[in-house]
């Protein structure tokens, strides 16, 4: 139980804080030994994740759906676009990264860096058109790497694309939905739900599953608090040193085999 507890606080924490949950389940596993818990496990702590998305965001996907907001899933659709060209088009290279901490060590640093550098973006009253769509979908693609922010990198377009913090905020969060849901989807088709982590009950799995829903919800209010203060930065400072830390103490070198 300690080991889904571990895995679901760091899901639930990391998937909406912009720290990358991808760089720090690695550096989890890394140094503190704990092993991949399995596809079952991995898939229903990334649905929980979903389910806080769901909760936090109920109105406004209500809202969507009962009105019949097709431009803003439009909108959502197309900043899908570059992560799943990017995704079929680099998949041997990127997974091969999830192998080598010192580079995830090192994009922690490239996180870090960009998110210390909306301190000096000013903030905008724009809303979420379809250029802007597009330029957070970049970033969510360039997320796909473990160790980038996935959060970090979407809300760094939008600020440099001139949103307003919480209309960042709320389709940032919208915007990764098809992803998460694609992911398992995939998942499932490549590996099924069967026996191979037999060792992790359903039981464990549905815990595990509300532990990251719960973390995760409240990490969606502190992060939209963030931005609505001035100190999202500072989640910056806080991966470059994590970063240089797993530099520091890893030694595996930068080339991926």
């Amino acid at each position: 139980m300690l080991e889904v507890t571990i895995l679901a606080i760091l899901q639930g924490v990391a998937e909406f804080l912009p720290i990358s949950s991808s760089g720090h389940l690695v550096i989890g596993q890394n140094f503190l030994g704990i092993n991949e818990a399995g596809m079952r496990l991995d898939l229903f702590l990334h649905v929980g994740t979903l389910a806080s998305i769901a909760v936090f965001y109920w109105a406004t996907i209500w809202r969507i759906l009962r009105r019949g907001e097709w431009l803003y899933v439009a909108k959502i659709v197309v900043s899908a676009l570059p992560s799943i060209v990017t995704y079929f088009l680099f998949k041997d290279f990127i997974d091969g990264l999830f192998e080598n901490s010192r580079m995830v060590g090192a994009l922690l640093i490239f996180t870090g860096a960009v998110l210390v550098c909306t301190r000096f973006m000013p903030r905008g009253s724009k809303d979420v058109g379809f250029l802007r769509a597009l330029l957070m979908g970049i970033g969510q693609a360039i997320a796909l790497l473990p160790g980038v922010s996935r959060s970090g990198m979407t809300l760094a377009g939008a600020r440099a694309g001139g949103v307003e913090s919480e209309k960042a905020a709320e389709f940032s969060f919208l915007m990764s939905a098809p992803l998460i849901l694609g992911g398992a989807f995939l998942e499932v088709m490549k590996s099924g739900l069967a026996a191979d982590d037999a060792e992790i009950g359903w039981g464990l799995t549905l815990y595990g599953a509300a532990v990251a829903a719960v973390v995760g919800y409240f990490s969606l209010k502190l992060l939209v608090k963030a931005l609505k203060g001035k100190w999202f930065w500072l989640f910056g400072p806080y991966c470059v040193v994590a970063g240089l830390v797993t530099l520091l103490f890893t030694k595996q070198g930068f080339i991926c085999s």
